[in-house]
């Protein structure tokens, strides 16, 4: 195998370049004193003729990693990250369980305190070297990563780096953990050879099983009223136009419950929203599509007796401790070969059925036009203030072109807008680790700007959550990257999402009765859109729902006119 040689002169220096030729063009970092190295690794870079991932200093570990996930859900190419010891690992754990609960490769990397009080270079040299080790420093990630190891010398890092990459893009993919220790990074090296390609690919995903899918075919051929669920199928971007063929095909209504991607045109007719509720108890069967949880047991659901197909990378979501869905078939497979060969499958399944076909058609369409009409009331009519989500969520979707990318955390409501095409929108995930929304709008926004294509992105965001997305750091990234992200505060001054746990559990209670319920309260309500002027950004606090899409023009004016960043604080019941 061809070997290709580099002037690296330290690990560091030979296991960046090797990040780089692997196809890694990002380190999003949050340094500390065990990153010496690494600095001076990128510092000599340009005079040694090094080609090393670029550096971006992002001021929070939780803002680095959530960057990291933008990054690769518009990509699909992995980024690394790098943060400090313990200390910064403890501070990326929230953002590394929304990762790995949406099976999304991260090459997590933390640098390790020096193992030698002296003695060697690279040793403990500071009073903090004592305090910040731990007795197991990947036990902090492991329940939450597909692979947690610490570089021993730099003999190892072709192995490490390409053995850590191939399995985050596994299927079921997902963040990997990688230690530096910073004796390790110090380690001279007498230039660095490595394989051209790498040592290891990731394995080919299992491929549908015929047997099964003949099954599924016959089984969702012989309902009356089969529905999909879908929630994250998406993620692979083939997905779109597949299960739109299907659907339009095969009458098969879709549900996309808790999506984190959008995965069939929601004009579509045979898109019945996001709820699965109307449609799931007189559904006799339901195909479910990498979908974590496709209905909750305790609320009203399915028929007992409902026939249950399941497909996914992990169908049954071996990595959730507890998860009961009845699958009666269960296909291992990406999910766009499993709705090619199901297509296929049904054409037979179904010959004779014209009728009976075109007869569920006429009436699902019926259904998705009545749903839409009963979604959009709330945004019709008369509006006054505080105004309500779905108000906002129609300005945003008239102001918004059919490219642009919306991100959402606790944000719009989806049945609102309208999305006709792939990877146009994106949900935060089933972890719920708040903070994720603004940061990874920041990573998309980024995306974008690479792919050479010019798409606006809105980060839509509930006003607990932009506090969590530690917006500072978040805003300086912005504006120090020149990535001019629109972000959309939907400012109730509350934790709505416990006030509304709590009204479930005890809707007759003292908490529900009261005017403001015991820690749910955000009140005073900070001045937000202060925030984004420290960075240069365009800020504005709308209360008027009369004032609402003026202020978006103007937004989205700073954002693709001045290539500045914005945020808008409105106030939303």
């Amino acid at each position: 195998m061809t070997k290709t040689t580099l002037p690296a002169t330290t690990v560091a220096e030979a296991y960046l370049a090797l990040l780089r030729a692997r196809g890694v063009d990002y380190l999003f970092a949050n340094s500390g004193t065990d990153f010496p190295s690494i600095v001076e690794a990128l510092a000599r870079a340009p005079q040694a003729g090094l080609k090393l991932p670029e550096a971006m200093v992002v001021p929070h570990e939780n803002a680095a990693m959530g960057m990291a996930h933008g990054y690769y859900m518009v990509s699909g190419r992995p980024q690394a990250v790098m943060v400090h010891v313990t200390v910064g690992t403890a501070n990326g754990i929230c953002a590394l369980m929304n990762a790995a609960r949406e099976n999304v490769p991260i090459f997590f990397t933390a640098g390790r305190t020096p193992i030698l009080e002296s003695g060697k270079f690279g040793a403990r040299n500071g009073f903090i070297h004592w305090g910040q080790e731990m007795f197991d420093q990947g036990g902090m990630v492991r329940e939450l990563v597909k692979w947690e190891y610490e570089l021993r010398n730099g003999q190892q890092v072709e192995a490490v780096v390409d053995r850590a990459l191939a399995l985050a893009m596994t299927e079921p993919r997902g963040p990997i953990y990688l230690s530096l220790p910073r004796e390790a990074l110090a380690e001279t090296v007498d230039g660095f050879a490595f394989d051209a390609q790498p040592r290891m690919a990731p394995p080919a995903p299992a491929y549908p099983d015929p047997a099964a899918i003949e099954r599924a075919a016959a089984l969702l051929a012989k309902a009356e009223f089969p529905i999909i669920v879908t929630t994250r199928a998406a993620r692979d971007p083939d997905t779109f136009a597949a299960l739109t063929d299907l659907a339009e095909r095969f009458a098969l209504p879709v549900v996309e419950y808790r999506a984190r991607y959008n995965a069939l045109p929601s004009d579509h007719p045979m898109h019945l929203g996001y709820d699965y509720g109307p449609w799931v108890e007189a559904a006799d069967a339901a195909l479910v599509l990498d979908s974590d949880v496709p209905w909750v047991p305790a609320l009203p659901g399915p028929k007992p007796d409902i026939k249950v197909v399941q497909i996914g990378p992990d169908p049954l979501f071996g990595d959730y401790p507890v998860r009961s869905f009845p699958a009666e078939i269960a296909i291992t497979s990406r999910v766009p070969p499993a709705l090619d060969a199901l297509s296929e499958a049904l054409a037979e399944a179904t010959k004779g059925k014209k009728g009976a076909l075109e007869a569920r058609y006429k009436k699902i369409a019926a259904l998705h036009l009545e749903l839409r009409a009963k979604a959009r009331k709330p945004a019709e009519g008369p509006q006054s203030a505080p105004m309500n989500a779905a108000w906002v969520s129609h300005c945003i979707d008239k102001a918004k072109d059919d490219d642009t990318i919306v991100v959402s955390e606790l944000g719009v409501v989806p049945p609102v807008m309208t999305f006709t095409r792939p990877g146009t929108y994106f949900n935060s995930g089933a972890a719920g680790g708040l903070g994720w929304g603004l940061p990874a709008a920041l990573g998309a926004k980024l995306a974008v700007r690479d792919s050479g294509r010019d798409r606006t992105v809105i980060a839509t965001i509930g006003d607990g959550s932009y506090m969590f997305a530690n917006p500072v750091a978040c805003h300086q990234v912005g504006e120090a990257q020149r990535l001019p992200v629109l972000t959309i505060v939907f400012n109730n001054a509350r934790w709505h999402a416990v006030r509304r746990a709590t009204a479930a559990l005890y809707p007759q209670g003292h908490a529900l009765r009261s005017n403001t319920a015991p820690l749910t309260s955000l009140e005073p309500s900070p001045a937000y859109e202060k925030v984004i002027e420290a960075s240069g950004g365009y800020g504005e606090r709308v209360a008027d729902p009369a004032e609402l899409p003026k202020a978006l023009d103007r937004a989205l004016d700073a954002v693709r006119g001045q290539g500045r960043q914005a945020l808008l604080n409105v106030i939303v019941d």
